[in-house]
């Protein structure tokens, strides 16, 4: 049995859904890692210092979570930490196939490894940080969506 879970995303940037949820895990799990992809492939608005430092400062106040940035395949991340669960969110339908096969395709690789999945409170469930990248990129006010110091980082 895991005691400890991986939550892992891009967080470009992190958004209250994602607090929500990790809020959520921290009680569920004797530690959550919040992994920050480093090398996503996707074209990112913040740097990975920029992501891991924004991730940091807003879930600072849990000390059963740490957030730490990983390159690479997750599962290869998943066995050098030892750990066997992975916590996805899903807001949507839409969302489950996808992460549903992602699920399959990890456990492929790594047979030990299992996928939880989250649905985040009905009133983060529109959060997005696609939606939050474009809302800041057109000068639009994202305070509704993340935590404010992503705010305070996007006006710069």
């Amino acid at each position: 049995m895991s005691t400890s879970v991986i939550y892992p995303g891009t967080f470009d940037p992190i958004t209250l859904g994602h607090v929500d949820l990790i809020s959520r895990a921290a009680k569920l799990f004797e530690k959550v890692i919040v992994a920050v992809a480093i090398d996503t492939g996707k074209k990112t608005l913040l740097s990975p210092e920029d992501r891991l430092e924004l991730a940091k400062k807003s879930l600072g106040q849990f000390s059963n979570i740490e957030v730490v940035g990983f390159k690479g395949l997750l599962v290869d991340f998943a066995k050098e930490k030892k750990i066997t669960t992975i916590l996805r969110g899903i807001r949507a339908m839409a969302d489950f196939e996808y992460e549903r096969q992602l699920a399959s395709t990890n456990q492929h690789m790594y047979k030990d490894i299992e996928t939880i999945f989250m649905a985040p409170n009905e009133k983060f469930t529109h959060i997005s940080s696609t939606f939050v990248r474009d809302i800041a990129r057109l000068g639009g006010d994202v305070s509704l969506f993340v935590p404010s110091v992503v705010v305070e980082r996007l006006k710069k």
